[in-house]
């Protein structure tokens, strides 16, 4: 079976395909402030929609499973605080 080199046609259509289906896959303009929120947001979707690890957070912070999930959901907002502010030259 002979394979064919994916085209480069081919391989940027696929990458933008993953870039409109996946928003947290990074590209070459992506700032380290918008890299750090997707990876917070990641993080705590993750621990949303897992209920063991839920339960376990809300039975070390001795709360329970709502407020952990409300108050992990809230932290999505701004993971990582306001973003910076851009220099327009």
């Amino acid at each position: 079976m002979v394979r064919h080199p994916v085209s480069k046609y081919t391989a940027n259509t696929q990458l933008e395909h993953l870039h409109a289906r996946y928003t947290g896959t990074g590209h070459a303009d992506l700032s380290k402030y918008e890299w750090l929120a997707h990876q917070h947001r990641d993080t705590l979707s993750s621990i949303v929609g897992h209920p063991t690890l839920t339960s376990y957070l809300a039975i070390a912070d001795g709360e329970s499973m709502g407020r952990v999930k409300f108050e992990m959901t809230e932290r999505m907002l701004q993971p990582c605080g306001p973003p910076p502010k851009k220099d327009d030259d």
